[in-house]
């Protein structure tokens, strides 16, 4: 059985599967264009496979949805139980994209609060990596500091599972408490991409991380 699989074959699947080799973990890459996944699993190591989207069932215990908001809707729908006992993890940033200006999800609820609506019982929603720039989780570090990736789920066995893997990944956890935490971290992390896109940061090129010092 696979350890973790991602779906998706982008930047933030390149990132999160190169943590994950790295952690020693197992990996399957899943992808609609299925020439994508496969030149990414090879990229990434011999412990990587490739195979397609397949509704029917998917392998391993957690899942990463390394896709946009909207696909990550879909998936979690389309495969409906099939994920239920499973840790689905939701990186996903639903920020208008055409103006950096705004969320896409209503006042007080956040995309993981809604993936989890949508998803089957027993699938354990956890929002995680959604603070982490791709190409920082490459390296797994910002001048030398080991990137923090906060953690929230209403599961604490799934949040357990993802904190493991993160640190087994040599970056470092935090547990922010329950899933509607991802609506702080969603609305963070848009204020951080504006950051990015602003000309008056000109050094800021998706390269920064976040990190909680004490």
């Amino acid at each position: 059985m696979t350890d973790i699989v991602i779906i998706g074959s982008g930047n933030m699947a390149r990132g999160i599967g190169t943590r994950a080799v790295a952690a020693g973990r197992s990996v399957q890459i899943l992808g609609q264009d299925l020439a994508k996944a496969a030149a990414l699993a090879a990229e990434l190591g011999a412990s990587v496979t490739s195979g397609p989207v397949d509704f029917a069932a998917v392998d391993g215990d957690i899942v990463v949805l390394a896709v946009p908001y909207d696909a990550a809707r879909a998936l979690v729908t389309g495969y409906g139980a099939a994920l239920a006992g499973k840790t689905v993890i939701d990186i996903t940033n639903p920020v208008d994209f055409t103006t950096f200006d705004s969320l896409t999800v209503a006042p007080g609820t956040s995309a993981a609060e809604e993936l989890a609506k949508l998803a089957a019982d027993g699938v354990n929603i956890v929002k995680a990596f959604n603070t982490t720039f791709a190409g920082t989780l490459v390296t797994g570090s910002v001048s030398g500091q080991p990137l923090d990736v906060f953690v929230a789920s209403d599961s604490d066995t799934a949040k357990a599972a993802v904190e493991s893997f993160v640190i087994d990944a040599g970056l470092n956890p935090i547990d922010v408490g329950p899933l509607r935490r991802a609506r702080e971290l969603e609305g963070f992390q848009l204020l951080i991409m504006t950051l990015q896109v602003n000309p008056a940061h000109a050094s800021y090129n998706w390269n920064t991380g976040l990190k909680v010092l004490a």
